[in-house]
């Protein structure tokens, strides 16, 4: 379980492919705080350490997890976002996150703002996906490459977010631009929501 709030940036030291799987080495602030078989969110992506080497550690992504997230498009030097799991003593400042994305979508515009930033994405609609809860609602939550964000300009099959430059510094935001491909997973709440009503 996750919050979305994001820990640090994370860069990708070491890309390792074996089979259908793609073994993730990165380096960042807190790898000496790690543990074997402990889950960390990447990306939005709970995934579990399996190797500690130094200031290094490494993560395996399984097939399905490259088809449907933006893993698979790393490349040495690619910042990713990182999220330990929730102690259950602190505060929730983000929402209920899962770290199982449900699916990616584009970039479609990139708009500086007085010192903010208005990123919209588009992403691919079905129409059982939307009844299972797959959908977002204007000032609803919606994670974002792991980081917890306010929905604005929520649209069938797109919305926006608004980026505070605290938030475009510190995480792999900055590196975000219209093409590129973002990891997404919709408000859990909204999931039970619709499958509670009935059809």
């Amino acid at each position: 379980m996750f919050s979305g709030i994001v820990e640090t940036a994370a860069e990708v030291v070491g890309l390792q492919e074996e089979g259908t799987n793609l073994h993730i080495t990165m380096t960042c602030p807190f790898t000496n705080e790690l543990k074997i078989d402990q889950s960390v969110a990447h990306n939005g992506v709970c995934l579990t350490v399996v190797d500690i080497d130094g200031d290094k550690y490494t993560v395996t992504a399984i097939k399905e997890t490259l088809e449907k997230s933006n893993l698979g498009k790393l490349k040495i030097g690619s910042k990713v976002n990182l999220e330990r799991s929730m102690m259950m003593n602190g505060r929730l400042d983000g929402h209920i996150v899962q770290g199982h994305v449900d699916q990616t979508a584009e970039c479609v515009s990139v708009k500086e703002e007085e010192g903010s930033w208005f990123f919209t994405f588009k992403y691919s609609v079905a129409p059982e996906m939307k009844e299972k809860g797959y959908i977002t609602v204007e000032k609803g939550s919606v994670t974002v490459n792991g980081v917890s964000l306010t929905v604005v300009d929520s649209k069938e099959d797109q919305f926006s977010v608004a980026i505070i430059p605290y938030t475009y510094e510190f995480t792999n935001f900055h590196q975000i631009e219209v093409g590129s491909t973002i990891n997404i997973e919709f408000d859990i709440i909204g999931k039970y929501i619709s499958k509670m009503i009935p059809r």
